[in-house]
This record gives C-alpha cells, sequence and structure tokens, in this order.
C-alpha cells in the first residue's frame, strides 16, 4: 500500500490484542444496551401512561418535535463541524518545512492517522450532540412559534404586534445564536486541523505563516459568523422593550436616544467586518478583518457601554422625572394590560347610617365571617377526623361553599389522603406499601363560620359538614352520595398495583363509613395493565424494583398507578402551562374531583414591568410554587387560561379553556389539537365550585399595588405607592388572601370572593381593602374592587396590636398562660361594613390529644372595630362584648371647671349610649327569638313584624355607638 493512500480516511486501525479488543467492547455493548433499554423502558412505559389517560397525541406531538428539533440542528451542527474538518485535513500542505513544531506535531499526527475517521465521527457526534440537545430543550418556543397568534396590539416603539415578541423574537434569537454557535466551532476545529497537519504555522520565520485553504476556510467562516452577528444586533434592538430599565421595565430614555442608535450602528459596523472577511479570502491578508475586529469592539464599548452611562449622568439623572414620563407611561399602561390590572375598579369605600332596611345585611355579613383559620386547623382534623395513623389532610387546608339547607355555606376542606409514613415501622414492606395501603378515603369539612348546619348561634366549637361520626353528613346530604376512594392525591404513594384475580380476596385497606377497615379492590379506569411478562419487565427496569416479575400480587388482570399527584398529571398532559400553587378538591356529580388552575405566563410582552413569580405569590402561609414552564422566575404578563380536573378515583385529567381569548392559550391549543375543551363543556354542577385563583390574584394584588397610580409623575415620585398588608404576626411576610363571602360594594349582597387589603408604603393603617368576585356563575367573575376607606382606618396589623394589647383580652387569655398553652392567633379577617372595617381574630388554644400529641383548637374570637374591641367564645359573643363593655374615653386632663364638667359630660353621654346600645341589643335578641318560635308556629305575619321590629333595634344601637 503506498504511503498516499495510507494517509486517507479509509485507512483501518493496526492490529491490537483479539482478547482486549473483545473486553472493551463488551463493556461498551453493555453500557450502550443498558442505556438503550433504560431509554426504551422510559418511552415505553410514558407512551402507555399517556395512552390510558387518553392524551396519547399529547405524547407524539411533544416526542416527535422533540426527536426533530433534536436531528435536525444536531445532524446540522454535526454535519457543518465534519465538512469543515474534512476540508481543512483534505486542503493541508504536502510538504511542511523542517522545524521543532513540526516535528513536535509529527508524533501526534502518527498517533492520529489510524483513527482519523473514527475521530472524525466522534467529534463531529459529540458536538452534534450539545446541539441537539440546546435545540430539544427549545421544544415549547418552537411550538409557539409555529402556532403562533396575533395579540392585535402594537409596541408604541417599533409598532410591531406583541406576538412578534411573545412567539417570534425568542425563536429568531434562538436560531441566530445557533447558527453563530456553530460557525465559531466549525472554526475551531478547522483551526485545530490545520495546526495539527501544517496549515497553521504558529513558528514559522517566514510571513506565510497560514496556506492559502485555511486563510479562504477561516475568512469565510468568520465573515458568516459576523453576520450572524449584524442579525442578532438587529434583533437585540427589539430586546429594550422587554428588558429591565433603570426606572420601569422596558424602554426608557437613555435606551432609545443611546442604545437603539447604538445597535443600529453595531449592525452596520458587524456587516463591514464580515465583508473585510470576505475581503481576505480574496486578498489574502490578515489586517483588513483585524482592523474591522478591534473598530466592532471599540464601537461596542462605546457606544454600548460609555455613551448610555455619560447620558444616562449628565442628561437624564438631573432631569429624570421629565426625561422618564413618557417612559413611565407606556409602561404602566402596557403592565396594565398585561397583568389585567385595567378591569380592577378603585371606589370609596360606602358611609351611611345603619336603618331597619340594612341591618339585616349586617347580620348576614357577621354570620359569614370565617373564624376557622384553615391554616392553623389542620391538626385538628387529622386528630378527630383522620381515623387512623395513616390517613392525614394536607396543610394548609381548602375553602370552598355549598349549598347546604339552602343557604350557600362556606367550608374548610381537606381530602383524607393516605400517608404511608404512619403506617408502623414494622409493617412497611413491599406488599404493604404497593397492595394494600394504596388510597385515602373520602373528605373532611367544616363551617368555616363555626356554625352548624341549621346556620343557628355559633356553638363555641368547630362544626362539622363531613366527618366520620353520625350527623356530621351535611356536606353528603346537599352533593348526594359520591366515591369516597381517594387513588389520586396530593400525598400519593409513587406508584400502586392494583386489581385482583376472578374470585381471589380484596387485598387493599378501606376507611368504611363507621370508621372501621374494610377492604375493597380498584375498579376504576384509570392505570396501565401489567399483567403480561413484557409490561412487568418494562416496569421493573422503570421503577427499578423486580417485585414486578417476582411477586404473586402482580397477576394477570393488575394495573400500575403512577404520576398521582394532581399537579403532576396536569403538568404531563399540558406541559405548558404554569400550575397554581393551591390544588383543591370539590365533591360534584358522585365523586371528587381535583381542580387546578393552569396559567399562560411570559416574560417577552413589550414595556410590561417583570418581576419574580416567587416574590409576588409569596405570603405567611408559604405554599409550595406551582408547576413553571418559564426557564427563570421571571414574568411579565399572566392570564389563567385554564381550569383542569383530576378524578380522584379514576385519575381522568380534563382540560377546560377560561380564557379563550388568551392569543398564548389559542397557539397552544392549535399546537396541541383536541386537548383544551371548549368553556361551555364545563359541567353545570362543576362550575359553582370553580374560583378566582390564588396565584393570579396574589400577582394582581402586587402589580396594583404601584399601578393603581396612572399618572407618571405621581408613579416616579411613589408618593401613593401601597404594599400588601404585611401579616400581623409574621411581620416580614405578606398577609395570605382569605376566601369568604362580602358585601358587593356597590350593591351590598354577599358575594364569594378571595380578599387582602393594602396598606400605605411602610405604614400600617388600611389604604385599601381588595377583593375578587370568585363566583363564576355571576356575570361578574373576576371583577377586583378595591375599597379606599374614607378615613384614617386601622390596618390589620394594628388592629391586631390594639386586640392583644387590650387589658381586658389579655386577662382572657392569660388562663393559656398560666395552664402551660401558648395562644395562637388566626388570620386578621377583615370584614368591610356600611360604618367602616371590622377585624376578625380567632384565637386557638393546643389541646392535648395523647401524652405526645396534641392539636389547636378554636377557644375564642377577638373583634375589632374602630376604637372598640371585644372577645367571646363565638363570634357573636366577641360583638356582645365589645358592644357592652367598651370603656368609656379616657380623661386626658384639662381644668378643674368648666372644662372637668364638659368631659364628665361627655364621659357621661358615653356611658349612657353604651347602655342604651346593649339594652337595645337585649330587646333585639328577644325579639329574634320570639319571631323564631312565631315561624315554627306558622305564624307568618308576626314572624315579619318582629324581625323588622330586631332589626330597626340593632340598627338604632348600631347609631348610638358611632
Amino acid at each position: 500500500m503506498s504511503e498516499g493512500t495510507e494517509e486517507d480516511f479509509d485507512d483501518f486501525p493496526p492490529r491490537r490484542s483479539r482478547r482486549a479488543r473483545i473486553l472493551l467492547f463488551s463493556i461498551l455493548g453493555v453500557i450502550v444496551a443498558f442505556f438503550l433499554v433504560t431509554l426504551f423502558a422510559s418511552l415505553y412505559t410514558d407512551r402507555l401512561w399517556y395512552s390510558s389517560v387518553g392524551y396519547s397525541g399529547v405524547y407524539d406531538t411533544m416526542l416527535w418535535t422533540r426527536v426533530g428539533l433534536f436531528f435536525g440542528f444536531g445532524l446540522l451542527m454535526a454535519i457543518s463541524v465534519a465538512v469543515n474538518m474534512v476540508i481543512a485535513y483534505r486542503a493541508r500542505p504536502f510538504h511542511r518545512p523542517d522545524s521543532p513544531e513540526q516535528t513536535g506535531l509529527d508524533r501526534y499526527r502518527d498517533a492520529v492517522a489510524p483513527i482519523r475517521v473514527v475521530l472524525l465521527v466522534s467529534v463531529a457526534s459529540v458536538i452534534g450532540l450539545f446541539g441537539g440537545v440546546a435545540a430539544n430543550g427549545k421544544w415549547r418556543t418552537f411550538l409557539l412559534w409555529a402556532n403562533r397568534e396575533p395579540f392585535h396590539s402594537s409596541d408604541a416603539y417599533f409598532h410591531k404586534d406583541v406576538g412578534f415578541y411573545v412567539f417570534t423574537l425568542p425563536w429568531l434569537h434562538f436560531v441566530v445564536s445557533f447558527a453563530i454557535a456553530v460557525l465559531v466551532l466549525c472554526a475551531v476545529t478547522a483551526v485545530v486541523v490545520h495546526y495539527l497537519y501544517g496549515g497553521i504555522r504558529l513558528q514559522s520565520s517566514t510571513s506565510e505563516r497560514m496556506s492559502t485553504t485555511a486563510t479562504v476556510q477561516l475568512s469565510v467562516l468568520g465573515g458568516l459568523a459576523l453576520l450572524a452577528k449584524a442579525v442578532g444586533y438587529y434583533l437585540d434592538r427589539f430586546d429594550l422593550v422587554t428588558g429591565s430599565g433603570s426606572v420601569v421595565s422596558g424602554m426608557g430614555y437613555t435606551d432609545q436616544h443611546t442604545l437603539l442608535p447604538a445597535r443600529n450602528i453595531l449592525v452596520g459596523v458587524a456587516v463591514i467586518c464580515a465583508l473585510l472577511f470576505f475581503v481576505t479570502a480574496w486578498r489574502r491578508v490578515w489586517l483588513l478583518p483585524g482592523v474591522g475586529i478591534s473598530l466592532l469592539v471599540v464601537t461596542s464599548i462605546l457606544l454600548g457601554l460609555i455613551w448610555p452611562a455619560f447620558v444616562q449622568h449628565f442628561q437624564v439623572n438631573p432631569n429624570r422625572p421629565d426625561k422618564e414620563a413618557p417612559y413611565i407611561r407606556e409602561n404602566i399602561a402596557a403592565t396594565r394590560t398585561a397583568y389585567d390590572l385595567n378591569s380592577i375598579k378603585l371606589v370609596k369605600q360606602r358611609t351611611a347610617p345603619a336603618t331597619a332596611a340594612t341591618v339585616q345585611e349586617l347580620i348576614d355579613q357577621t354570620t359569614s365571617v370565617p373564624v376557622v383559620d384553615p391554616s392553623l386547623i389542620s391538626q385538628a382534623f387529622a386528630q378527630t377526623q383522620a381515623v387512623y395513623g395513616y390517613y392525614q389532610v394536607r396543610d394548609p387546608l381548602d375553602v370552598d361553599h355549598y349549598p347546604i339547607d339552602g343557604v350557600d355555606r362556606a367550608v374548610v376542606i381537606g381530602a383524607r389522603e393516605l400517608d404511608q409514613s404512619g403506617i408502623n415501622t414494622s409493617d412497611q414492606n413491599w406488599s404493604n406499601l404497593h397492595t394494600v395501603y394504596t388510597h385515602g378515603s373520602g373528605v373532611i369539612a367544616a363551617f368555616a363560620n363555626q356554625r352548624p348546619a341549621d346556620d343557628a348561634e355559633e356553638s363555641g366549637q368547630v362544626q362539622w359538614a363531613q366527618g366520620r361520626d353520625a350527623g356530621q353528613d351535611s356536606l353528603e346530604k346537599s352533593t348526594g352520595h359520591f366515591e369516597t376512594r381517594i387513588y389520586f392525591g396530593e400525598n400519593s404513594p409513587s406508584y400502586s398495583i392494583v386489581g385482583k384475580a376472578p374470585g381471589a380476596a380484596d387485598t387493599e385497606i378501606d376507611l368504611a363509613s363507621a370508621g372501621t377497615q374494610s377492604r375493597t379492590t380498584y375498579a376504576g379506569g384509570g392505570g396501565v395493565g401489567v399483567g403480561g411478562f413484557f409490561h412487568k419487565l418494562m416496569y421493573a427496569i422503570k421503577f427499578g424494583d423486580s417485585n414486578f416479575l417476582l411477586s404473586s400480587r402482580v397477576g394477570p388482570d393488575s394495573k400500575v398507578l403512577y404520576y398521582r399527584d394532581p399537579a403532576e398529571r396536569v403538568e404531563k398532559v399540558a406541559p405548558w402551562l404554569t400550575l397554581d400553587g393551591d390544588v383543591y378538591p370539590v365533591v360534584v356529580g358522585g365523586k371528587i374531583l381535583w381542580v387546578v388552575d393552569g396559567y399562560t405566563t411570559t416574560d417577552h410582552y413589550p414595556q410590561s414591568e417583570r418581576d419574580s413569580f416567587s416574590d409576588m405569590t409569596s405570603d405567611v402561609v408559604g405554599r409550595p410554587p406551582g408547576v413553571r414552564t418559564l426557564p427563570t422566575d421571571q414574568i411579565n404578563y399572566m392570564r389563567n387560561a385554564v381550569k383542569a380536573t383530576v378524578d380522584a378515583y379514576t385519575g381522568k385529567v380534563t382540560l377546560y379553556a377560561w380564557d379563550e381569548s388568551d392569543p398564548i392559550l389559542q397557539a397552544w391549543r392549535s399546537a396541541f389539537p383536541g386537548t383544551v375543551l371548549d368553556r361551555d363543556q364545563i359541567p353545570s354542577d362543576l362550575l359553582p365550585h370553580l374560583r378566582y385563583p390564588e396565584d393570579l390574584f396574589k400577582v394582581q394584588r402586587y402589580q396594583y399595588a404601584r399601578y393603581h397610580v396612572t399618572d407618571a409623575n405621581e408613579f416616579f415620585t411613589a408618593q401613593n405607592q401601597w404594599q400588601v398588608s404585611p401579616d400581623a404576626i409574621a411581620k416580614d411576610e405578606n398577609q395570605a388572601p382569605i376566601r369568604m363571602f362580602v358585601p358587593d360594594p356597590r350593591t351590598g349582597a354577599l358575594t364569594w370572593s378571595l380578599t387582602s387589603s393594602y396598606v400605605p408604603n411602610n405604614k400600617t393603617n388600611l389604604a385599601g381593602f381588595v377583593s375578587a368576585d370568585s363566583d363564576p356563575t355571576s356575570p361578574d367573575y373576576g371583577t377586583v374592587t378595591v375599597e379606599q376607606p374614607r378615613g384614617d382606618l386601622n390596618g390589620p396589623a394594628q388592629a391586631y396590636s390594639q386586640l392583644v394589647s387590650d387589658p381586658r383580652i389579655s386577662r382572657k387569655t392569660q388562663s393559656f398562660r398560666l395552664g402551660d398553652a401558648t395562644p395562637s392567633y388566626g388570620n386578621v379577617v377583615s370584614m368591610p361594613l356600611a360604618s367602616g372595617m371590622m377585624y376578625v381574630v380567632p384565637v386557638y388554644a393546643a389541646r392535648q390529644q395523647t401524652s405526645s400529641s396534641s392539636y389547636l383548637t378554636l377557644r375564642y374570637v377577638m373583634v375589632s372595630y374602630g376604637s372598640k374591641a371585644g372577645i367571646g367564645n363565638t363570634l357573636v359573643d366577641a360583638i356582645s362584648d365589645m358592644v357592652g363593655n367598651t370603656p368609656p374615653p379616657a380623661n386626658n386632663g384639662g381644668d378643674h371647671n368648666g372644662g372637668h364638667h364638659e368631659k364628665n359630660g361627655t364621659h357621661n353621654g358615653a356611658k349612657s349610649a353604651m347602655a342604651r346600645a346593649h339594652a337595645l341589643l337585649e330587646k333585639a335578641q328577644r325579639d329574634f327569638a320570639a319571631a323564631d318560635r312565631a315561624l315554627a308556629d306558622g305564624k307568618g305575619a308576626e314572624w315579619v313584624r318582629l324581625n323588622h321590629q330586631a332589626r330597626a333595634e340593632v340598627a338604632k344601637a348600631l347609631n348610638l355607638l358611632k
């Protein structure tokens, strides 16, 4: 064989030890086989799971999109690198001058010669692999671009549709960045090959340190890279309206007057540099591109850093309010649109004297105030209603509303889920964990206002709407019988094997209605069959558990249930949604459904304020964040696009479009056709239990604290800036939103709402009470209202401080401390009334269950109303205490003559007013009782007369207290 032939790529490597080669290939074969089998098992079982839930189309679209991107972009990068390596090798000089440098490289050339083909393929494949992985991770960006929809609104500076920034610009950025990476890697690998084979000689004494072919190849690659960079500079111009500004997000004065012209100039400079590189391919002189690159670097520094800093310091900062005002106005308009703040209604709090006609409203408001705090009472639920140690409820609990005896009642509700950590350690074997203890059982619910099913006067104890004991079934009477077994929940095991052979005994532990254990077998439609050997093998590999193959519990009719967390299931079938952190159970249609709110979000809405999603949704409850799909934590647009449900028994996932006008949702529905049902397909019995989602509410209240101001100058000075009311106890955390019935400030009708409050920035008095209409059956659903007080009212933290420092209340709660039980205070519930703001604070104390466990129970309720405070076993008792025992105004001094008599007269007048008010309330209570007796005796006219009379007496009492 000739010498020239030996240097071709077709050469075979020299012979090696046969045993060593067999051992090497055997090890590599085992590794590759293990990887391929594991990968196949993962893909195959995922395909089975998606088919079992009816979303195989989602899996296929994701798989083939990612495969296409991986191989398309990976092959593009690999082939580009390989071609340039081959070009560099083919153009190697056949006559290399003798030099120490070339002598040293001969050893490397000799080592590389036998494995040139393998090395070429390996290097190109590895580089292509990285390129494919990078493209594979952009499948969401690609699908949004491929299915883009217009927003039908444009930005103020480039006048492009918002859809260009949300859908097109991110994909173009990736393509340009990928092209630059490909060209740079081609140049790097070409340089290495040219250097190895003498095309580039660093130690040459002559001027020919680079061969003609190397010069042409590298200059062309450099020119193409600079053209791609020019396109990148052009696209960077549009990033100015989505970037972080000095005052607000988006374009600012310095951006428009320095950075925008600078990037336009850099486009031209990059094109000129590219042309200089192309000229080098012809003239083969590297001086020109060197000058061009230097010019590009200097221009970038001068125009991109120094000039903007100069303009900012000498032009903008001395006149900042005037210079930035137009950009602040655009930011305010865009932010209010992107977060849907324009629909928020800012109203003044109503003030009117109480009358007989309005006092019933006040009575209704009082009965609806939630005094059962879902964040503190979960242990009481678990200790008194979970029955067995392996059942638990999620903390914090959820709040919903159901029609009980004809009255829409707020209830605190939790699913009784399986908690395998409560199983005796000695019983925690594979069979028990995966085939016996498989599911939870039912829901536990308590009336949020501490009143029994008939909504009569509070009893002072938690009133169960659904529990384990006889008579604790008001919820079930309202909804009808429902399937109680919970195989899919927030605390479900990773996987369970269910099903049995015909005639075999039931093995799964269940909670019977009488609170005793029973046995059952899963008969739902969920799960994947694992009866055949192949499926057993695949799942044994997937879960790394040989018991799938060895255990007799895995029979011909067995199914495996996995991906059981409701949020995880929704994320699997809708991987483009950002999910709310609060997943809650509802009882409808004879089953328990988990409801998951899904959002479409982006960080590319032009001029909108970009903030951390975690910061905006953080509060004292500390609920773990939901699934997020953006690569960063920053967002500047949000819509509640989807309402999803997961059947707790079958695991069925259903997606309903909620905000059908959202262009991002429309794009995803186009990418995954048939996966999201229309809004009008939501079942009528489910609709009342859908609600305004917490994370959206938190984001909106966070942004509205600043963006209720629409004047640019006022916004800049931040003189009217609010903040979310801090929690009264954990002062460094935001107050958690509260769900309850509140009076509509326009009509006075009670509305199921999600509520919170504002205080002025760095102050504690009340700035506003915010409520979002959460009744989806109402045309006003989603209407967010902010009521501003007409006077200087206490904020939640001030009201709490007033209550805990009140001497009478301190004496009342002293009994806790004497008994070594520290009181725990619940949410400060803000209730807007016609004549002011009432604050209600439940007081809990630990009740000892055993020598080692205890749980909190509601012991007192505190009430603050203006300067008055009260405490009682119930809310009614607390209000009565506030009315009847309010101390007279303190004597702050004065003269001892006329002034003294005047103050004494005021003192006596206050006492007289309190006494008359208390007497009127007692009479009203007697009249209400008499009205109830008249109604029971069938005397309707008497009932009407007595009720009207009692309401008039309450109205007079309230007016005396003002």
